[in-house]
């Protein structure tokens, strides 16, 4: 999925975020691969007991997200491009993840209509998230503002213009 605007190349450090089947992991890995970075899946670094709390339809706690959160800023340490999918849904999360890293972080909201949204999160399979939380995780998103690093990409749009709209905004920086 090349495209003529996008780098060969990417040295930094960015998370997609959003709420729950807005793409995280699907722009991510494309992301990814476009920019030849590492990509880590921000689920996978989630304790048993948070699956478990979400499993049964709990929201997390800002103390269940805590040390989540710590994870996925490790493991975007270092000076390697790499790429995290991770809901990221408030901005003292993203300063968490930013701390944890010691690097500076770029961000890029996928954000759409509910509607889409609760499609989406319908259609999943064997995902640990259940529908019922998409509407805390709505009440919980707040949207970066002007003073983080961070863009906000319409999941309306095809997978390729979320891939490469990212992708510029990334190469932007460098």
């Amino acid at each position: 999925m090349s495209t003529a605007a996008s780098p060969r190349f990417f040295d930094g450090a960015a998370v997609v975020m959003g709420v729950s089947s807005c793409g995280k992991t699907t722009v991510g890995e494309a992301l990814a691969a476009e920019l030849r970075a590492a990509f880590i899946e921000g689920d996978n670094l989630h304790p048993a007991a948070n699956v478990a709390k979400m499993s049964s339809g709990t929201p997390l706690t800002d103390e269940d997200r805590w040390p989540w959160l710590a994870q996925v800023g490790a493991s975007l340490r270092g000076n390697k491009p790499v790429i995290a999918s991770c809901s990221a849904l408030k901005k003292i999360y993203r300063q968490r993840i930013i701390e944890a890293a010691g690097r500076p972080v770029a961000f890029i909201l996928l954000n759409g209509d509910k509607a889409l949204l609760q499609k989406r999160i319908a259609a999943r399979k064997g995902h640990f998230m259940p529908s019922s939380l998409l509407e805390s995780q709505l009440a919980t998103l707040e949207i970066p503002g002007p003073d983080e690093d961070a863009v906000t990409i319409d999941i309306s749009l095809p997978l390729e213009e979320q891939v490469a709209l990212a992708a510029k905004f990334l190469c932007n920086k460098q």
